[in-house]
């Protein structure tokens, strides 16, 4: 799985960083971002989740009352 956060839809609430904090985090503009390694970090790209994370950053997605948060599920 690889989830990534839609900048332009994020309004900054929170709730996905306290419901999975190893994922997410607000940003010093107050919007939501996934935690990456610096030097991975690329504008708009998707991921990857730890699968022991997964369903955490589900129930993330499903309580973002914007959608902001855009899961890619691995092709099995």
């Amino acid at each position: 799985m690889k989830v990534k956060v839609n900048k332009d839809a994020c309004i900054g609430c929170g709730a996905c960083a306290q419901i999975c904090d190893e994922v997410f985090e607000l940003n010093d503009d107050g919007l939501s971002e996934v935690k990456v390694e610096e030097e991975n970090k690329e504008k708009d790209e998707f991921v990857s989740v730890k699968e022991e994370l997964q369903d955490e950053v589900r129930d993330a997605a499903e309580s973002c009352p914007t959608g902001a948060i855009e899961i890619e599920e691995k092709a099995e």
